[in-house]
């Protein structure tokens, strides 16, 4: 008998775990877009309330500081896109095609999520500062260079050939490139150079790109 009610109280421990996390998440996610808005030095628990429909005392019971819900925004926002370009991987059937869908689906998501994406390198440059942040940040930034090695070692099937750098370094050049046209897309300025500068770093990390 002592067993059955340990084994409930268990499964009820963990639901009530379970009911937590998920309202962490779904607050995270609600408040993404005011997080992306103010950026991290200029947000508060109070100014977030004060801008969204949730409560002071809600989201410090969810959360135990800025940081806190920082983070687990930015967690929320990569998991879905760390898979953005899957499907340009999936559907290409030539090397030409994988470039320039991918290309457009980079200065898509760039103009459409500006600042979704300001909030990640705000956060990523943070965790030079603070080390709280760090784990999360080198777990998203292992995420995101799995992603791009997936166009990279697709882009190489096609081209019949085999990729020219590593995973590490494929993912520093086009993060690179795709961090300063953020910056010219929020600063108003011409995006076209990067783009061209794009479809020739993915040439370069590739043998015999340019005769595909």
């Amino acid at each position: 008998m002592t067993e059955v009610v340990e084994s409930k109280q268990g499964r009820i421990a963990r639901r009530q775990v379970d009911k937590f996390e998920t309202r962490r998440s779904e607050l995270a996610v609600a408040t993404l877009h005011t997080l992306a808005e103010l950026g991290y030095a200029r947000t508060s628990l109070r100014e977030i309330a004060q801008k969204t429909e949730f409560s002071h005392g809600v989201l410090h019971y969810y959360f135990e500081d800025k940081r806190d819900l920082v983070t687990e925004a930015v967690r929320q926002y990569e998991a879905v896109c760390v898979t953005r370009y899957d499907e340009v991987v999936a559907r290409a059937e030539t090397a030409e095609q994988l470039r320039e869908d991918f290309a457009a689906k980079v200065f898509t998501t760039l103009c459409e999520d500006a600042p979704l994406h300001r909030l990640w390198y705000d956060l990523r440059n943070q965790s030079l500062f603070d080390a709280t942040f760090r784990k999360d940040v080198l777990d998203i930034d292992a995420r995101r260079e799995a992603m791009i090695w997936r166009v990279i070692t697709r882009y190489a099937h096609l081209c019949d050939s085999r990729p020219t750098t590593s995973p590490a370094t494929a993912y520093a050049m086009l993060d690179g490139i795709f961090q300063r046209a953020l910056l010219n897309a929020l600063s108003g300025a011409d995006t076209t150079a990067l783009r061209g500068e794009l479809a020739v770093a993915l040439d370069l990390m590739v043998v015999g790109a340019r005769e595909s």
